[in-house]
């Protein structure tokens, strides 16, 4: 199975849900705002894709209704998508004449990711696939801070939330977090007006 070498901050996200044709848009959503949050949008059309054959794939082939789970992981300029269900049956490439919508979803994975497979797991199966992130220094960037903020929201205690609430819950983690880090540079004999200065530039520079 494809993993990832770790070496900078991992992004994680579990979504469970129960396969219905239902519950398809709201799990689409919930992916793009995951990886708005995790400041790689870029790939928010080809995820959404992704998710949808995969889910789509569960109700056909295991059944409506049954317990779900998709997890998105972002780690190394790679971004993972993973389809947990309850049964053992591995799905296999089929013969692409045998029909119009005979494996649809695993061809759409080998033509949009890196790599792509299946394994068996204790509670049924997963199917994988792997995307390459945007080659950006902004996009890491933005990644490794979703990493700390995440990380420095757990240990104050805040809750986990997607959408708009989780925007305000990281933008509060980011002023909290700056806060601590110019007090840390004081405490140091730093000086924060100094450092935040060069911190400016350098976001004007990149940014520009």
């Amino acid at each position: 199975m494809y993993g990832f070498d770790v070496t900078e901050p991992r992004l994680r996200c579990v979504l469970p849900f129960e396969a219905e044709p239902t519950e398809l848009r709201a799990l689409r959503r919930a992916a793009g705002e995951w990886l708005s949050c995790w400041g790689v949008p870029a790939l928010t059309d080809e995820v959404q894709l992704v998710v949808t054959e995969l889910a789509t794939n569960v109700i056909k082939h295991v059944g409506p209704g049954v317990a779900a789970t998709l997890v998105l992981e972002s780690a190394d300029g790679r971004l993972r998508v993973e389809l947990h269900d309850t049964s053992d049956v591995v799905p296999a490439l089929a013969d692409p004449q045998c029909g119009d919508e005979c494996g649809r979803g695993l061809h759409l994975l080998a033509a949009l990711a890196v790599d792509w497979g299946t394994a068996v797991t204790a509670t049924g199966k997963t199917v994988w696939c792997v995307l390459a992130l945007p080659a950006d220094q902004r996009c890491r960037r933005l990644e490794r801070a979703s990493a700390v903020l995440d990380g420095y929201g757990r240990m104050a205690g805040m809750p986990v939330l997607i959408g708009g609430g989780r925007r305000l819950a990281l933008e509060e983690s980011a002023a909290e977090l700056i806060a601590d880090l110019l007090h840390w540079l004081a405490a140091q004999g730093g000086d924060p007006d100094e450092i935040l200065d060069r911190v400016q530039m350098t976001f004007e520079a990149e940014a520009a």
